[in-house]
């Protein structure tokens, strides 16, 4: 286990392997592209209207309808369908595209908990789908918050 593993796997618990297991099944074919869209527009409702100005303002340069059709390509393509993101954008390169934003821990925990509560009221994804989708999604946001600052060279991250 590298670092970034290590220090993901203290945030959550989870291992890459059990982050991942999503791998062994195409999610895509098994939900359909309209579920994609669904999460995606539950999650960044709960992300523009958030209370919390801080976190608002981590997405003030966005444009929120781009932003969920950026997510949505890129689960549609991560999780099993056509390379919709890629080809629109090119590589996700996840860390390099969210160095502008601001990645700290209290932010991480905040995306968490949005995913959590858009999975949660998109009632086309079965259960066992949706915990796939949210270990994925917990891993991949502590993988942010942690590569990112480590990319910066900032304190209290290991490198």
């Amino acid at each position: 286990m590298n670092d970034l593993d290590s220090l993901i796997y203290e945030k959550t618990g989870l291992t890459t392997e059990a982050a991942m297991r999503m791998d062994n099944t195409n999610i895509y074919e098994q939900i359909g592209e309209a579920a994609f869209w669904q999460l995606s527009r539950n999650f960044y409702d709960l992300v523009f209207n958030d209370e919390e100005q801080w976190f608002r303002n981590i997405f003030k340069a966005s444009d929120k309808q781009q932003a969920i059709r950026n997510q949505v390509e890129f689960f549609i393509q991560r999780m099993g369908g056509p390379p919709l993101y890629s080809e629109r954008k090119g590589h996700p390169a996840l860390i390099a595209r969210h160095l502008s934003f601001n990645m700290n821990e209290k932010a991480a925990e905040r995306w968490i908990s949005h995913m959590r509560k858009a999975l949660d009221t998109t009632d086309t994804i079965p259960p066992e789908i949706k915990e796939m989708i949210f270990d994925y999604c917990r891993h991949t946001a502590w993988f942010l918050s942690i590569g990112v600052r480590m990319r910066r060279g900032q304190q209290g991250v290991r490198a």
